[in-house]
């Protein structure tokens, strides 16, 4: 039995690409089940009703976690799958107190040298990647920028680094994108999509969007989140309330994505932008940061003009001073997704790595 653990069902990236690698795995006939420390969050109804989800009822990881030891100890898995760094470090923490024997992957969401720099306990985070990491069996990378930064900062042996594309449901994305969108369409629309936490780098993306000389240009930012507040401000001090809008949580983002002229990824740090991905699965090109994780990988193997990766803020308002109205009218457009995002070509991955 494969068993996947998460926090919650809550709506970003990391999150959903664990559900769909394992809903996925279950329509191909492996044995799979969750566990999640409390069921809130709204992909929650992603979740089939015949996978075996157990709920520990606990709202924090500290509280989660003598639960989550005697969970463990009873099913006996074959193989435990983690995807938050958080959740993976405490996995190999308190295998070390369960007798039953397993393997754990542990999928890394985020670029480690730059998320661990903005943890409020650097020096530990350091420390504890470096002495606990190496006791995974298995560590899942989003691309080989994280993988080399593994090698190098944090002297993880090479064997145990595996990368594993994000996996990208790009036949429902497209499904769910048909719908236009009621907004003003002689406007040139930019999309921004995720967790309102400074992460994302939002702030400064208003920052940029209200010096842009043009007044047919509309910013439509999804995601719910801590500095939501701090973000009204923001558009309220630069006087862009006419052009710039906190859309709230989506459920079905992707239609944003298609309507949209560009998806602007303008994260200080990540692993592999999920929603970069899914945007360019609806035939929307993207402009990201350099910091923005494995992206730079994904602009070299997609399509010419697909993926624009910028180094720093100058730039990244250049590039979006350049975008002009999309042309083509089909919802949604070609997809610019590479192939190994699919969904498909990411589970057989799994499915070779459990049957080994």
């Amino acid at each position: 039995m494969i068993l996947f653990i998460l926090p919650s069902f809550a709506g970003g990236g990391a999150e959903r690409v664990l559900l769909n690698i394992l809903i996925q795995l279950h329509h191909r006939g492996s044995n799979v089940q969750l566990i999640v420390f409390n069921r809130d969050g709204p992909l929650r109804k992603m979740l089939p009703e015949e996978i075996v989800c157990h709920n520990l009822n606990s709202l924090t990881l500290r509280k989660a976690l003598f639960p989550l030891i005697l969970k463990i100890h009873l099913l006996k898995p074959k193989v435990i799958f983690s995807t938050l760094s958080y959740v993976n470090l405490s996995l190999i923490f308190i295998r070390f107190f369960i007798r039953a024997k397993f393997l754990i992957f542990a999928r890394e969401a985020n670029l480690p040298s730059i998320s661990i720099s903005n943890n409020k306990f650097p020096t530990f985070m350091n420390f504890i990647y470096r002495r606990l990491y190496q006791y995974a069996d298995k560590i899942i990378c989003s691309s080989l920028r994280m993988k080399n930064e593994l090698i190098e900062h944090f002297d993880i042996s090479e064997k145990k680094l595996f990368i594993l594309p994000n996996a990208v449901d790009e036949d429902l994305i497209r499904k769910m994108a048909t719908k236009k969108l009621e907004i003003d369409n002689s406007n040139i629309c930019f999309v921004a999509s995720g967790r309102l936490v400074y992460q994302k780098g939002f702030d400064r993306l208003l920052k940029l969007f209200s010096e842009l000389d043009n007044d047919n240009l509309r910013l439509y930012i999804l995601g719910e989140g801590p500095i939501k507040n701090d973000l009204n401000h923001i558009i309220k001090k630069l006087d862009i309330e006419h052009k710039a809008f906190l859309e709230g949580y989506c459920d079905n983002p992707w239609r944003w994505y298609a309507n949209a002229d560009i998806f602007l990824l303008s994260s200080r740090w990540e692993g592999m932008s999920n929603a970069a991905l899914e945007a360019l699965s609806c035939g929307t090109p993207v402009i990201a940061t350099s910091d923005s994780g494995g992206i730079a990988e994904v602009a070299k193997n997609a399509n010419i003009g697909a993926v624009t990766v910028v180094d720093n803020q100058d730039s990244f308002k250049l590039q979006m001073s350049l975008v002009e109205k999309n042309s083509i009218n089909q919802l949604p457009r070609p997809s610019m997704l590479p192939k190994e995002f699919r969904l498909d070509s990411v589970v057989s991955q799994m499915e070779e790595w459990l049957n080994e």
